[in-house]
């Protein structure tokens, strides 16, 4: 160790990386609220094949399947019988699911009851 800082390192350390979401618009509350969960992983995308596990054990089916972003844990969404991606945040207190859903492109944070939709970067405005 040289004692030297990295590139992009700062006075406090490396540099934060930037956040991966930000809190969608949501027209039915008066103040906005705030999510501490903006770096949590994007999530693997759609995953063919995926299954609620806790649902197929039970031989039930499911609507909709959520991905952790802490854990990778796959559970179905809260309009299925068993909200198994709720009862997962609720069991061990991780805060982000990302839909797996290939027509949704969001997540939700349970701690902050909050949407959240993926930070876009603009594109390079150059000719």
């Amino acid at each position: 160790m040289t004692g030297h800082p990295a590139p992009g390192d700062g006075p406090g350390g490396p540099a934060a990386p930037p956040p991966v979401w930000r809190e969608a618009p949501d027209g039915g509350r008066t103040v906005p609220r705030r999510c501490a969960h903006l770096d949590a992983p994007a999530g693997p995308g759609p995953v063919p094949g995926a299954v609620c596990a806790a649902c197929a054990a039970r031989h039930r089916t499911w609507r909709r399947l959520r991905w952790c972003a802490t854990c990778g844990y796959v559970g179905c969404c809260d309009s299925s019988p068993g909200a198994h991606a709720h009862a997962h945040h609720l069991a061990t207190g991780h805060p982000v699911a990302v839909s797996l859903a290939p027509d949704e492109d969001w997540a939700w944070c349970f701690a902050d009851e909050l949407f959240l939709v993926p930070v876009t970067t603009p594109r390079d405005a150059s000719p």
